[in-house]
């Protein structure tokens, strides 16, 4: 039986979540069954994953973060990286973080196809 990944989208940055999936897709091939849902923004990530822990063997969180001139950045950054490592470790499935953080839109289209990254920590932890 096929292991089923939930891919989660932040489509904020519709162009770099488009990307990502897209990579992240290529890696997986048809060796998974793959849902994708898409959120409106990072910080809905892991409430989102939480929602679905208990029906999916392993989740891809995308999604991109650019600073700004204020906090924020480091706020929603740090909020969704720590809440996707405590589900990861408290449920021990895989999740792999596709979000990037970056300083610049130039940086974060730089990075559009590190969703398959993400993709080969899920798939890397799946065959342990």
């Amino acid at each position: 039986m096929k292991k089923k990944i939930f891919i989660i989208v932040a489509d904020y940055y519709k162009d770099i979540s488009t990307g990502l999936l897209n990579s992240a897709k290529t890696k997986l091939k048809n060796s998974y069954t793959i849902k994708i849902i898409r959120v409106s923004g990072v910080f809905e990530i892991p409430v989102t994953i939480s929602k679905n822990i208990k029906k999916y063997d392993a989740f891809i969180a995308l999604g991109c973060v650019i600073k700004g001139q204020t906090p924020h950045f480091e706020f929603i950054s740090s909020a969704a990286t720590n809440a996707i490592m405590d589900l990861s470790i408290n449920f021990k499935k895989p999740i792999g973080n596709g979000i990037l953080t970056c300083l610049s839109m130039k940086q974060a289209k730089a990075r559009k196809r590190k969703g398959a990254e993400a993709a080969n920590a899920v798939i890397s932890v799946l065959s342990q």
